[in-house]
């Protein structure tokens, strides 16, 4: 994306690559090629202020990847302060969810219950985040392929989705999930709108999408990227209120 990782600001970055594509999509029109490409775009935006801010901070975000926190913050601020994102060389990264290691490679967690004052649960925060879709419109999270949640997913993960979504929009259930994952809700205490995607009786996966905050971890972090975050319908998601 167009995320400037030291800053954690991106949507200065996004809405100007935006402005890019439509200036390219303009030009593309009034050509009379056709059908139109916007084969001037990627050179538009490499001479943008949005490249070049964006390539002064490439190593950063790397450099925890190879050398963890300590040798990140080093790298950092070598990068920041000598080099001033002109180092002569180009970290590569991996994609996040090549980090996910097996649940038989991990150690349980058990987390104690929320107390209300400190911790809360997942679902009393989606409520402050005023989340709202409507219940009857197409569902924006989808699996590419039901058929592989459980032998990937479920089997070698245990349901990963179901940890990572802030949103308890993931729900493993059934009596395999019950045995598995401790505190896993009934499928009918699932929230409205909520639709069984794969899985058989004795562990299935119900997404609720109305209750999705639009973080797209699951598209990004699924081991084998079977989900799809879909653009929702207009006006639906989170609705932060002042300035939360």
């Amino acid at each position: 994306g167009f995320l400037n990782v030291p800053k954690i600001k991106g949507t200065h970055t996004a809405m100007k690559s935006g402005m890019v594509a439509a200036e390219a999509v303009a030009a593309a029109l009034a050509g009379e090629s056709r059908p139109a490409v916007l084969e001037s775009y990627p050179e538009a935006l490499k001479r943008s202020w949005v490249w070049e801010e964006l390539q002064s901070v490439r190593n950063i975000r790397p450099g925890f990847a190879k050398y963890g926190f300590w040798g990140g913050m080093v790298n950092a601020a070598l990068d920041t302060y000598l080099f001033r994102g002109k180092a002569p060389w180009t970290w590569t990264h991996h994609a996040d969810n090549e980090t996910l290691r097996p649940a038989a490679q991990s150690k349980r967690i058990e987390y104690p219950k929320p107390d209300g004052v400190l911790t809360f649960d997942r679902l009393s925060s989606v409520f402050l985040s005023n989340t709202n879709h409507e219940e009857d419109q197409p569902p924006h999270l989808k699996l590419r392929d039901p058929s592989r949640w459980k032998p990937v997913n479920w089997d070698q993960f245990r349901s990963p989705e179901s940890r990572y979504c802030p949103a308890a929009v993931y729900e493993a259930v059934g009596p395999e999930a019950e045995r598995e994952l401790k505190g896993t809700p009934d499928p009918e205490a699932t929230g409205a709108g909520a639709t069984v995607e794969a899985g058989n009786g004795g562990v299935r996966l119900v997404i609720n999408a109305q209750n999705c905050v639009h973080c797209k971890t699951c598209d990004i972090k699924d081991p084998s990227q079977n989900i799809d975050w879909e653009t929702p319908e207009g006006g639906g998601g989170p609705n932060y209120i002042g300035g939360m």
